[in-house]
């Protein structure tokens, strides 16, 4: 016997702001600093996509982060990461590189091409004050290490964190219990997502046009899915092909304070990672390639 679940409705829809971050990569802004607190504990997401060499082949220069981690998704195109902690890796078409800055780290990421697509995401999701000042962690994960499955609907789902139909994906998380899913939906075709009550979520479609509860979700738009209430689910539809992500998370209800790559619970705490920065002891410099 199924178990029947209520959809969230979509609260609001988000275009994001064009802008460009590193040393001139075109971007755009999907979840703002203003969006932090309706969305905890995800902090940032930037969306990058473009055949034009010249909006991202100067990539992502030497620069610190500390107190969150960054997870990059890449759709198309070849990025190397090199870190302060001795980490480096190569990022590929489809897959992942999850990021846990801690206490600092200072890292580039620097294309590895000169034409073609570059496309993908970063998300920025926060830690628990607890786990702020903890040692820096890092993996890649290949296109063929993310778990995936197709439903029987021909919905292929791409589990890059937290659970979905009893597949676990790729990295876990207590605190802030991360869902990170790449939905790819074929004409017609529908998949409904159980979500935690208590978690914020939102979907972002990158292909395509979507129905959740009913709303239409166009292309290069997030849905902020409503929070309250009794549902226990998303319902998400697509009458032609789509693309999408879906992500939600335990709200961690901590205080918030960020300068540019820091986010901590205090001004205080911020002060002090400038201060380690420019003494050079939030992490060794990194030599770029």
């Amino acid at each position: 016997m199924s178990t029947l679940h209520l959809s969230r409705r979509v609260e609001g829809l988000i275009a994001g702001q064009a802008t460009s971050d590193g040393a001139g990569v075109k971007l755009t802004r999907v979840l703002t600093q203003d969006l932090q607190r309706r969305l905890d504990p995800f902090l940032m997401l930037d969306a990058f996509g473009s055949d034009d060499p010249n909006d991202y082949i100067a990539g992502f220069p030497d620069h610190p982060h500390r107190g969150f981690e960054t997870v990059t998704y890449m759709i198309a195109g070849r990025m190397l990461h090199r870190d302060s902690a001795g980490h480096e890796g190569l990022l590929e078409s489809g897959g992942v590189q999850w990021m846990t800055a801690g206490r600092g780290v200072i890292h580039s990421e620097i294309p590895q091409q000169t034409d073609g697509v570059m496309e993908g995401f970063q998300l920025w999701l926060n830690l628990p004050g607890r786990d702020k000042m903890n040692a820096p962690w890092y993996r890649d994960f290949k296109a063929a290490d993310l778990p995936r499955f197709v439903t029987t609907q021909g919905v292929t789902v791409i589990v890059i964190a937290g659970e979905s139909q009893g597949v676990s994906g790729a990295v876990t998380r207590t605190a802030s219990a991360p869902l990170y899913l790449d939905l790819h939906l074929p004409a017609g075709s529908s998949i409904e997502q159980t979500l935690a009550l208590q978690h914020n979520a939102f979907v972002y479609v990158y292909r395509g046009e979507v129905r959740i509860a009913g709303q239409s979700v166009p292309t290069q738009r997030m849905a902020v899915l409503a929070n309250g209430g009794p549902s226990d689910s998303v319902l998400i539809e697509a009458s032609k092909d789509a693309k999408v992500l879906l992500l939600a998370g335990q709200p961690l209800k901590e205080p918030i304070a960020q300068y540019g790559p820091f986010v901590m619970n205090t001004q205080q705490e911020i002060h002090q990672a400038i201060q380690d920065f420019r003494d050079g002891t939030l992490g060794e410099r990194v030599i770029s390639p």
